[in-house]
């Protein structure tokens, strides 16, 4: 016999499961990637964020900017972007959304709180994790289909 609670409630099984993805980012000492991915059928979503070890696990974070890209149909090497939510680390959000909107040829929507600046990285170390992220995201999506 079944309760009302659980009559009420439909199996959810065509639900997208997001992906909770931690890495150490490569040459940024003691610092943790952390990539939220989720994919649906219209569009792929993303929240990047990074951790230390000096970091306090009751600290809220700034969120981050947030931006949402889509590739040019007319071009297929660029992709359109727009800031929805503005922070420090735009540059660097914009940046992962163009990639993934190209790479993909899907739209995206991005927030990033990771600000390479802020972690004192070098441009080599920046470019090396923004590496990381992405070859890390687009290996999921290849495996979704």
């Amino acid at each position: 016999m079944t309760t009302a609670a659980e009559s009420a409630i439909p199996p959810q099984t065509d639900q997208p499961q997001p992906h909770e993805i931690s890495f150490a980012l490569p040459k940024a000492l003691h610092t943790t990637a952390h990539i939220h991915l989720t994919m649906l059928e219209t569009c792929t979503t993303v929240f990047l964020s990074t951790s230390t070890p000096g970091d306090s696990g009751g600290t809220v974070k700034p969120m981050g900017s947030f931006v949402y890209a889509m590739p040019d149909r007319t071009n297929p090497r660029t992709a359109i972007s727009t800031t929805l939510y503005t922070s420090p680390t735009v540059e660097y959000t914009t940046r992962v959304a163009k990639i993934l909107a190209r790479r993909t040829r899907a739209p995206v929507y991005v927030g990033c709180s990771i600000d390479p600046t802020a972690l004192s990285l070098t441009v080599e170390e920046e470019m090396e994790g923004l590496t990381k992220i992405v070859d890390t995201i687009m290996q999921r999506w290849e495996q979704r289909k």
